[in-house]
């Protein structure tokens, strides 16, 4: 038995070439939003999935995750149980090159003078995810970025967060500020009790030891709350 998989129908190699043309004629006007979201995953598709009419798919994973960013930020093993793996892989390449494009323009610079383009960054990494993740920005004596950490990961509504993990790991890597950010899957980035209480402890913990702590952000797909902007630290 061949292993060469069967010729695409016409009719699927058609539109196929239509809507490559059509993107690329959308790219050279500048005009992304002449294409449907679906046809923008399809394209996607298309690079895992060659034999296969895939506008099923793209679709499906509008309706299972409700928006572009929501699939192209849903966890791999997801992507993979509803497109395959070279889906998935298609998939998630787009999304790390538009977070790769994001986070090198903070790269080598003072963070707190690129504010803009952080808060473009986490919601790039965070907005759209189904369940709660913790990450910690840690900076040197110049405010620049030594490394990001996701220190937690969690449920749709809670993450624990564990002030000792944070301050050890500050040490470890000789920061002298830290910048927090969570996400709201709710969709609502203001503040609950246990937010503000874990983010003063931490605070307060930091600052015996030089470290600092500038902000905690939190993420979400409305918009952000910035505990620094709100008088909450």
């Amino acid at each position: 038995m061949s292993d060469t998989p069967p010729p695409l129908a016409n009719e699927y190699s058609g539109h196929r070439q239509r809507l490559k043309e059509r993107f690329l004629a959308s790219t050279r006007a500048e005009s992304p939003d002449s294409l449907k979201d679906y046809e923008y995953l399809e394209l996607l598709l298309f690079l895992g999935i060659p034999r296969r009419d895939v506008k099923p798919l793209a679709k499906g994973l509008l309706a299972r995750f409700g928006s572009v960013g929501g699939v192209l930020s849903a966890e791999p093993d997801q992507l993979v149980a509803l497109v395959g793996e070279s889906g998935a892989v298609a998939l998630k390449t787009a999304s790390a090159a538009a977070t790769w494009m994001l986070r090198e323009e903070i790269l080598d610079k003072p963070v707190l003078a690129s504010w803009d383009r952080v808060l473009d960054y986490c919601h790039a990494t965070m907005a759209h995810r189904e369940t709660e993740c913790f990450r910690v920005l840690f900076l040197d004596r110049k405010n620049r970025l030594i490394v990001e950490e996701v220190m937690q990961k969690g449920t749709i509504d809670h993450t624990p967060v564990y002030p000792r993990e944070v301050i050890r790991r500050a040490l470890e890597l000789g920061a002298s500020a830290l910048i927090m950010v969570h996400n709201h899957p709710s969709g609502d980035p203001q503040p609950s009790k246990a937010d503000i209480d874990i983010t003063r402890q931490i605070r307060d913990a930091a600052r015996p030891l030089g470290v600092v702590l500038h902000d905690h952000v939190i993420i979400a797909r409305t918009g952000y709350c910035s505990f620094k902007s709100d008088g909450l630290i």
